[in-house]
């Protein structure tokens, strides 16, 4: 007798069709539509746009990008925080079919000049400074190793104004002319990753991947014109830009922009003023709004709905956002750059246990499996592998870049994650964390997500991340750091030790203990475990 085995594999059926438009029609249907909806907010500022205002005011900015000279498939840079004019930018590219590039608000001179001279940028938008960093400075510095960066353009100068002046010499029907000429499958929008080693490669990305992906994301959570969101997450990364702004859009909500870049207070006192009905953030986002010494001072009454992604969430992060935010139909999603970027999502009614210990289900119109990373063969549910997944989500490729794409791209279509996921039986996922992060000790597979779950529930931790250390007995050692509770005693090694006893394997409890005041992180929000390893090597001597 056999038993039959349930591969790793699953596909998204839905009744609602992709949309086969391009961002800049979609957007001027969701104008028609809703005209005087609110479109976008930006609290610091107290501007305001309706969907017709800020349709005409993009139609604009998209005659002067004509009028200067920039064509379809021209590179456009994008350098600042979440101001509005990154929204008007994103969408007048899209309505002529410049490619949009994200420059990434952290990046230096030296970064600035790869993103331009690998993308052929032709024209920079940019913040002229930003919290210390004087990015028209770094322009300028640039400006002569890049010739084929014919114009940079800075935000509330004269040369913006002019730029959207420049607008009135263009035929009244330039921008629908050049809509006319694009197709969905065409390239919008390219997102340097973030690369552990070597330079960051560029996510070629189409209308078709991102218009869909961020309508589904929100579709997913029961978004409709109604809908409040409020927008901590950087637009430069695709949780804001495509998940944030392209979510809104495609179903005619509003998008609240609290602040240039992360402020606890100030997201909490957009929701509570603008009576946002959704809410996005990393974990450590979320940690932060609900650390606040004031938070049980603000009403978050108004909100339903929200998405927590970028990193895995802790379970009592997760029921705390449920419960004291308001957020009872908050949704976990999963994806990568890459993949534009969601492939899993929880359901609004998902029980607990699924929104807090998966990443969900497959996406709709998209396929997923998980693989043993050395043979490439699905492996039946229950058991970790590389996480792949296809569709119409998955990138053109990376810009200019065929032998980075073939590594990330098979024959298949499968475009592989290099994360560690396991399926369970009902089909949702769990993300075990990353091939590169997985702890070997002593021939032993560790997973530090595991690990993370289970220190997350001491009563004075207020959040953890666990990485592999180098040790010349067993290989690699387990290293915790932990941020503790304002107030709380510091946890040492023996303490550690004595709350792991009889709940993890001894070989799991971690043998180095660093307390921090905060983690190194990206600008989106990410840790960054392999600068964690590189400092604990130095502090501790295990070089």
């Amino acid at each position: 007798m056999t038993t039959d085995v349930h591969y790793s594999s699953a596909s998204g059926t839905s009744s609602t069709p992709l949309l086969e438009e391009t961002i800049g029609a979609n957007f001027q249907h969701a104008a028609l539509r809703f005209p005087d909806r609110e479109a976008l907010i930006d609290r610091p500022s107290g501007r305001r746009w309706s969907y017709a205002e800020l349709n005409h005011d993009v139609d604009a900015l998209a005659r002067g990008l004509l009028a200067a000279g920039v064509a379809k498939a021209d590179r456009v840079g994008i350098w600042a925080p979440n101001v509005p004019e990154w929204v008007l930018l994103q969408y007048a590219t899209a309505k002529i079919g410049a490619i949009l590039v994200n420059v990434n608000p952290s990046y230096r001179v030296h970064e600035l000049k790869y993103a331009i001279q690998q993308s052929g940028m032709s024209m920079i938008v940019a913040l002229p400074e930003f919290k210390g960093s004087n990015y028209q400075a770094m322009v300028e510095t640039v400006r002569p190793e890049c010739p084929f960066l014919a114009a940079a353009i800075y935000i509330g100068t004269s040369s913006w104004d002019a730029l959207v002046a420049g607008g009135e010499s263009a035929p009244a029907d330039a921008v629908e002319h050049a809509m006319a000429g694009l197709d969905p499958d065409e390239p919008i929008n390219i997102q340097y990753t973030s690369g552990t080693t070597g330079y960051p490669k560029g996510a070629t990305l189409s209308h078709r991947n991102i218009l869909n992906n961020g309508y589904f994301v929100t579709e997913t959570i029961g978004f409709t014109e109604q809908d409040k969101l409020c927008m901590p997450v950087p637009f430069y990364h695709c949780f804001g830009m495509v998940m944030g702004n392209l979510g809104a859009t495609t179903h005619g909500a509003a998008i609240i922009i609290p602040a240039p870049s992360f402020d606890a207070a100030a997201t909490l006192r957009a929701v509570q003023e603008e009576r946002c009905t959704a809410l996005y953030g990393v974990p450590t986002m979320f940690i932060a709004e609900l650390n606040l010494p004031d938070f049980a001072n603000y009403d978050l009454s108004s909100l339903r709905t929200g998405i927590m992604a970028g990193s895995p969430c802790p379970v009592e992060v997760m029921k705390r956002c449920m419960t004291e935010m308001h957020m009872g139909q908050v949704s976990i999603a999963y994806g990568m750059t890459e993949t534009a970027p969601v492939s899993m999502q929880t359901l609004p009614d998902d029980d607990v246990a699924h929104r807090t210990r998966t990443v969900g289900r497959v996406h709709p119109h998209l396929e997923v499996k998980i693989v043993d990373p050395a043979t490439g063969l699905t492996v039946p549910r229950g058991t970790p592998g590389e996480f792949c997944t296809r569709g119409y989500s998955v990138m053109l490729g990376y810009w200019n870049d065929p032998e980075k794409t073939a590594s990330a791209i098979d024959g298949g279509r499968w475009m592989h994650t290099g994360d560690l996921a396991e399926m369970l039986q009902d089909g949702y996922v769990n993300i075990v964390g990353r091939i590169k992060d997985m702890v070997i000790r002593g021939g032993e597979n560790l997973y530090p997500r595991e690990i993370e779950e289970f220190l997350y529930t001491h009563p004075d931790i207020a959040d953890v991340q666990v990485i592999g250390v180098p040790d010349e007995k067993y290989g690699e050692e387990l290293c915790a750091w932990i941020l503790m509770k304002p107030g709380s005693a510091v946890l040492d090694q023996a303490g550690m030790a004595a709350f792991c006893e009889g709940h993890l394997s001894r070989h799991k409890i971690p043998r180095y203990v660093l307390a921090v005041d905060e983690f190194p992180m990206t600008v989106t929000g990410k840790v960054r475990k392999m600068d964690m390893r590189a400092t604990t090597v130095e502090l501790l001597g295990l070089g």
